[in-house]
């Protein structure tokens, strides 16, 4: 008698267990949802939702990098000034994409006979064509700000795939080669857009 009865309390325990384990986070997650019905979305936390900061989705294959303190200090410029600007993620994203196509992300001073004419700073903007001086486009908000100027005044850049806005602020001989980043950027705005 005395192993049933210890059967059925250790049966029990298990169920209440099992129960709080598998019932305690969707109870916990929305309880008002789960009682109404309503299906509860589970959301990693260690992936940001970049649907909205990629609203054409990624075009061809991606890369990435790994960034080092220099090149994340940058980003955080980056987005310092886009916000600074009044403009939104998505401005960040394209200016962060385009960094990440021209310098890596690094604040590329003069580099002798490996640079583009005189390109410099982190969108490789040239004084000679007007973006400022060296001092200014080797500033990363100054940079930034810049282009940013420049994305402003092209008509519809929102809806635009990523490639096609940053071509047209930038004019770059490989126009195709800012989609490459588009998922890297993105990832970094929305980890970097609040902190």
């Amino acid at each position: 008698m005395n192993s049933m009865l210890r059967k059925s309390v250790l049966g029990i325990a298990g169920l209440a267990f099992a129960g709080g384990v598998f019932a305690g986070p969707i109870a916990h997650a929305d309880a008002a949802a789960v009682t109404a019905g309503k299906p509860v979305a589970a959301v990693q936390a260690d992936k940001p939702d970049t649907s909205k900061l990629i609203p054409n989705g990624v075009q061809g294959a991606q890369s990435r990098i790994d960034l080092n303190g220099e090149q994340t200090a940058n980003v955080k410029a980056i987005i310092a000034a886009t916000k600074k600007t009044g403009m939104d993620e998505r401005a960040a994203v394209v200016s962060i994409a385009t960094a990440l196509q021209e310098s890596k992300l690094e604040n590329l001073g003069h580099l002798g006979d490996r640079n583009d004419h005189d390109s410099q700073g982190l969108f490789q903007q040239r004084p000679s064509s007007g973006w400022g001086t060296v001092e200014q486009i080797t500033d990363p908000e100054y940079s930034t700000t810049a282009f940013l100027k420049g994305l402003k005044q092209v008509d519809g850049w929102k809806d635009m795939p990523l490639t096609a806005a940053a071509q047209k602020v930038q004019v770059s001989a490989y126009p195709d080669h800012y989609a490459q980043w588009e998922q890297q950027a993105a990832d970094l705005v929305a980890q970097h857009w609040t902190s």
